[in-house]
C-alpha cells in the first residue's frame, strides 16, 4: 500500500493534507461543499458488528453542516456517511432512499488491497481509508455533483462490474462509505479506521472517471455544457434489457464468506448461519438458503435455531452485501418509450428461456396437467395469463420522472397485447404435440427421454423407466411381443382373421401415432349392441394414453366438425373417439383433411387469429351396422366384430377387467408394440408386396408392414373391401356398362342420353341407373346428372372410365373408354419399364396389382 501512497502523491500537483488532523466534520464539509441547501447527506453510527446489526440502525440521521453532530460521534463505533445527498419527503424527513436522491458527490472503491489489486487504481485518489489490516476504501470526489440518478446508477454499477467494488445492499444511489474517525466492528477487537491519504484537490468529472478507471458504460455520458450539470442521455438506443446474472451472486457471496457448506438439491443449500455465535452452544448447523422461485422471488433463508427465528432473507442479503435485484436472478426488461418492438422481442426471448412456454398454431401455449383427471394436454394462455407469465420471466422497470430513476412495474398491457396478437414468434420453440410414451424419430431411432425434444418438436410426458424397449430387438423379440398383444384380443369375437390383424395394427398405431404425420381412422363395427365395440376402443386408447378416453358424438355437419376438431387438436389429445354412431361415417371435409394432412387451419373461437394445429391424434369410432362411406372408405380401417349369439352382452370372459390390467401394466404392453416396430426397422425394413394405401405410406411402414413381416394377414383388407362396396362406385360401374352398351365409343351429350332413356321402359338398364342418380319428381334432372358424371370423370371402375370428348365445354359430350392397369417391371439391369396389362375385374380401380 506504500506504493499507492507514493504514486498518488507523485501524480498529484498539490500538497497532501496531514491525515491525522482530519475530523469527520472537516471531511464531510469538503465532500459536500457543493451541495444544495435543502439536500443533505445521511450519517449512520452504531456500535458492534455490522453483520449482526438490526435494520433500523441503518436508517441514520441527516447532516446539515452541524459540527456538534459529528463531534459527538464516538470514535469507537461504526461511522458511515452516504456518498449522495437526499431531499426530504412530504413529512420533512430525510431518508436514504432512491426516491429521494438529490445528487452524487463522490464514488467509493472497496476492498482495495485484498479483493482488488492496488494496481487497478489508475487515478490518484481523493482519499484512502484503511478499514482493516491491508484493506482500504478509495474515494474519488466529483468536480460537479451528479444530479441524474440514472447516470449515477450506471456509473456505480460500472464500477461494480469492473470488480472495483462489491454491490451495495441498498442500491448504488444509497451506498454508504466509512468516515475517517470510527472503527470496523466486524473484527474482534474492533479495527480503528485510519485515513491513509487525504487529497481533496483530486476531483474528477464523470468522463475522467470513466476513462481513468477504464469503466465499460452502455453509452458515454457527456455534460450538457461546460461547467453545467450532467443530463440524462437521449432515449435513442437506450438498453431495454439487463441480462440475467451468469451466476447466483448469493451463492458466490456465501462461498466468499466461507459459510457455504453443501447443496441439498431442488435449489436448497446448507449453509453456516452467519449469526451462529448467538446460538445456544454455538451450534453452526440448521441453516439453509433457498434459490429464487415463483413462491420466493428473492430466495429464502431459514435457521432452525430460536435466536434466528425473526431473521429472513433480506437480513442474509444485507450481510452478504447483495442487492435485491441481483438476488432475484432474473433479467430486467425496461419499458423504453418508442422501443415497443424491441421490448416485445426481448419479452418473448425471456419467455422462451423459461422453458415453459411454446408456440402452437400461432398461439402461445403451455403444457398443463388437469389436477382432477391427471390428463396432460396443451393449453393456450389468455392475455391476463400472459401478463403473469411475463412478470415471472423478468423484472420489469419503467423510468419515474419524480425520482429520476428506474422503478419496478408490471408488464404493460399494451406490450402484452402486441405479443399476444403476434402472428409469428421468433424465439418461442414450436410445439408439434405430446408423446405419452417413448416415440420414434424420423430416422427410426427411439426417443426415450421425457421433456421437449428440439429436433422433433415433441414434448414427452412419460416416465421412461416404465417403458423399457430393447435398443436392438430381433425377430424373436418381435414374435414374443406379438404373442403378448394377441393375448389381449383372444376373447374378442372378430368377424374374420383380417379383423384381428386390424386390431393389432390399431395397437401399433396408438403406440407410435405421435411419430406419424398421417394415420387412418379405425372404426369398430358389429351387428348388435354389447359386442365389445366400445371396449375394444378403450383397449386401443390405453396404448395411446395412460388416461381413460372421453368419447364424443359424431358431428352432424362439416362446420360443427371443423370447430370440434380445431378446439380438440389444439390441446394435442392422444385420441379422438366418436362412440355409438347411428349413421354412416360420412366424409366431412374437415375430418378428411385431419386424416390425410399433417396440419389443419381455422379460426379459433375467442381468439382473433387463424391458428394452424397439428393433427397427430388417433381417430376412433364405433357403431352397429354403420361404417365409412364415399371418401372415408380409403381413410378408415374397419374392425368387424361378430359374436354370433342372440345376446352378446350376456357373454362371460376370463379377463373381465382387461382395460384396467393394461393400464396398470401399460409400460409392458406399449413396449411390446414398440418392440415389433423397432425389430422390423432393425431387420432392414423388409417390404411385403401388396396394394398401396395412398396417403399413408409412413403408417403402412410402421403399423402394417411389421405385421405382414410376422406372417399376419393384411390389416388394410377392409379398406379395399369398403372401396369395392362403395355405393358410388357400384352406381358408376352400372352407368359405364349401360352407357357403353347404348352408345359404344361415340361421344354423347347428357341431354341425348336422357332423351334416349325415355324411349325405353323403366326397367331398361340405362333408364334405371339414370333415375337412381338424378331422379326428381319422376323426371331425370339433366343438370344433376351432368354434375354427377363430371364429379366422377376419370375414375376407373372395372377397367372403364368416363372421358370428356374434345369440343365446346358448355355442350359437354362424354364417352366410355377402356383403361389397362399399369405395372412396373424392373429388368436385371435395374431399369424400370411401364407396361399396360389386360384389365381385370378383381383389381380395384384397375391400377393396382393384387396382393401377393
Amino acid at each position: 500500500m506504500t506504493a499507492i501512497l507514493s504514486d498518488s502523491v507523485r501524480q498529484g500537483t498539490c500538497e497532501t493534507v496531514e491525515t491525522d488532523c482530519v475530523t469527520n466534520a472537516q471531511f464531510l464539509h469538503v465532500v459536500f461543499e457543493a451541495r444544495q441547501r435543502d439536500a443533505l447527506p445521511i450519517v449512520v453510527s452504531f456500535p458492534g458488528d455490522p453483520l449482526n446489526a438490526r435494520a433500523n440502525v441503518w436508517a441514520g440521521n441527516p447532516w446539515g453542516g452541524e459540527d456538534i453532530l459529528l463531534t459527538s460521534l464516538p470514535a469507537d463505533v461504526n461511522n458511515y456517511f452516504s456518498l449522495a445527498t437526499f431531499n426530504s419527503d412530504d413529512a420533512g424527513r430525510y431518508r436514504r432512499r432512491k426516491a429521494h436522491f438529490a445528487a452524487l458527490h463522490a464514488v467509493m472503491l472497496d476492498d482495495i488491497g485484498t479483493k482488488v489489486n492496488a494496481d487497478r487504481l489508475t487515478l490518484p485518489v481523493s482519499w484512502l481509508l484503511e478499514t482493516s489490516a491491508g484493506n482500504y476504501q478509495a474515494g474519488y470526489l466529483l468536480v460537479e455533483p451528479l444530479a441524474d440518478g440514472r447516470i449515477a446508477d450506471r456509473l456505480m454499477n460500472a464500477i461494480v462490474a469492473a470488480s472495483l467494488c462489491d454491490p451495495g445492499a441498498n442500491g448504488p444511489q444509497a451506498r454508504l462509505a466509512r468516515l475517517p474517525r470510527g472503527v470496523n466492528g466486524k473484527h474482534e477487537p474492533p479495527f480503528p479506521c485510519q485515513l491513509a491519504e487525504w487529497s481533496p484537490h483530486h476531483r474528477y468529472s464523470v468522463d475522467e472517471l470513466i476513462d481513468g478507471l477504464q469503466l465499460d458504460m452502455s453509452r458515454t455520458v457527456r455534460p450538457a455544457r461546460p461547467g453545467g450539470t450532467v443530463v440524462s442521455p437521449p432515449d435513442d438506443g437506450e438498453p431495454v434489457t439487463i441480462p440475467r446474472p451468469t451466476e447466483n451472486l448469493v451463492l458466490a457471496a456465501l462461498r466468499a464468506k466461507q459459510v457455504y457448506r453443501l447443496p441439498l438439491g431442488d435449489g436448497k443449500h446448507d449453509i453456516t448461519c452467519p449469526w451462529a455465535e448467538e446460538h445456544t452452544g454455538g451450534v453452526i448447523g440448521g441453516a439453509a438458503y433457498f434459490e429464487p422461485d415463483d413462491s420466493w422471488p428473492i430466495g429464502g433463508f431459514k435457521c432452525l435455531h430460536g435466536h434466528c427465528a425473526d431473521r429472513h432473507i433480506r437480513e442474509l442479503l444485507r450481510y452478504l452485501d447483495v442487492e435485491l435485484n441481483a438476488a432475484r436472478m432474473k433479467p430486467t426488461i425496461r419499458v423504453v418509450p418508442g422501443e415497443i418492438h424491441r421490448v416485445v422481442d426481448v419479452a418473448e426471448l425471456e419467455l422462451s428461456r423459461s422453458e415453459k412456454h411454446y408456440q402452437r398454431g400461432c398461439l402461445i401455449v403451455i403444457v398443463v396437467t388437469d389436477p382432477g383427471t391427471r390428463e396432460t394436454g396443451i393449453q393456450e394462455i389468455s392475455q391476463p395469463a400472459l401478463v403473469r407469465a411475463l412478470a415471472g420471466a423478468a423484472t420489469w422497470e419503467r423510468y419515474d420522472a419524480r425520482s429520476r430513476g428506474w422503478v419496478r412495474t408490471d408488464p404493460p398491457a399494451r406490450h402484452t397485447s402486441v405479443l399476444f396478437d403476434s402472428s409469428t414468434y421468433r424465439h418461442l420453440p414450436v410445439l408439434e404435440g405430446l408423446a405419452r410414451q417413448p416415440y420414434l424419430r424420423p430416422d427410426g431411432s427411439l426417443m426415450g427421454q421425457a421433456g421437449y425434444d428440439p429436433p422433433t418438436k415433441m414434448f414427452g410426458v412419460f416416465d421412461a423407466a416404465e417403458c423399457s424397449v430393447h435398443w436392438k430387438p430381433t425377430r424373436i423379440d418381435a414374435e414374443a411381443a406379438l404373442v403378448l398383444l394377441q393375448g389381449l384380443i383372444a376373447e374378442f369375437a372378430f368377424a374374420s382373421i383380417t379383423d384381428s390383424s386390424a386390431a393389432l395394427s390399431a395397437f401399433l398405431t396408438a403406440a407410435v401415432r405421435s411419430s406419424l404425420a398421417h394415420a387412418p381412422m379405425f372404426h369398430v363395427r358389429s351387428h348388435a349392441v354389447g359386442s365389445g365395440k366400445s371396449y375394444l376402443c378403450e383397449l386401443i386408447t390405453a396404448f395411446a394414453t395412460p388416461r381413460r378416453g372421453t368419447p364424443m358424438s359424431f358431428p352432424g355437419d362439416d362446420e360443427e366438425c371443423r370447430k370440434l376438431l380445431l378446439a380438440e387438436l389444439l390441446r394435442s389429445p392422444a385420441v379422438l373417439e366418436f362412440d355409438n354412431l347411428t349413421g354412416d361415417l360420412v366424409p366431412h371435409k374437415s375430418l378428411c383433411t385431419a386424416l390425410t394432412s399433417e396440419h389443419m387451419a381455422g379460426r379459433i373461437l375467442g381468439v382473433s387469429k387463424t391458428a394452424t394445429v397439428n393433427t397427430r391424434a388417433l381417430f376412433l369410432s364405433s357403431g352397429n351396422n354403420v361404417g365409412p362411406v364415399k371418401d372415408m372408405t380409403r381413410r378408415c380401417i374397419t374392425i368387424g366384430l361378430d359374436p354370433v349369439c342372440e345376446i352378446p352382452a350376456a357373454r362371460t370372459f376370463a379377463r373381465p377387467d382387461l382395460v384396467r390390467e393394461v393400464l396398470e401394466e401399460r409400460g409392458q404392453y406399449v413396449a411390446a408394440a414398440l418392440t415389433i416396430v423397432r425389430a422390423w426397422i432393425e431387420a432392414g425394413r423388409p417390404k411385403s408386396a401388396g396394394r398401396a394405401l395412398a396417403g399413408f405410406s409412413d403408417w403402412s411402414d410402421y403399423c402394417r408392414q411389421p405385421l405382414l413381416w410376422l406372417g399376419l394377414p393384411d390389416p388394410t383388407a377392409s379398406v379395399f373391401e369398403a372401396m369395392a362396396e362403395d355405393p358410388d362406385r357400384d352406381t358408376l360401374a352400372r352407368l359405364l356398362v349401360a352407357w357403353e352398351s347404348r352408345f359404344g365409343k361415340a361421344p354423347t351429350m347428357v341431354r341425348d342420353a336422357v332423351k334416349q332413356s325415355s324411349f325405353y321402359s323403366s326397367d331398361d338398364d340405362l333408364s334405371e341407373v339414370l333415375r337412381d342418380i338424378a331422379d326428381e319428381r319422376g323426371e331425370i334432372n339433366r343438370r344433376k346428372l351432368g354434375w354427377w358424371i363430371r364429379r366422377h370423370e376419370g375414375r376407373v371402375v372395372d377397367g372403364r372410365r368416363f372421358a370428356r370428348a374434345p369440343g365446346n365445354r358448355s355442350a359437354e359430350r362424354w364417352r366410355v373408354e377402356p383403361v389397362l392397369p399399369v405395372s412396373t417391371v424392373v429388368d436385371q439391369a435395374g431399369t424400370k419399364s411401364v407396361t399396360k396389362e389386360k384389365a381385370s375385374p378383381n383389381v380395384i380401380g384397375g391400377s393396382e396389382g393384387t396382393f401377393e
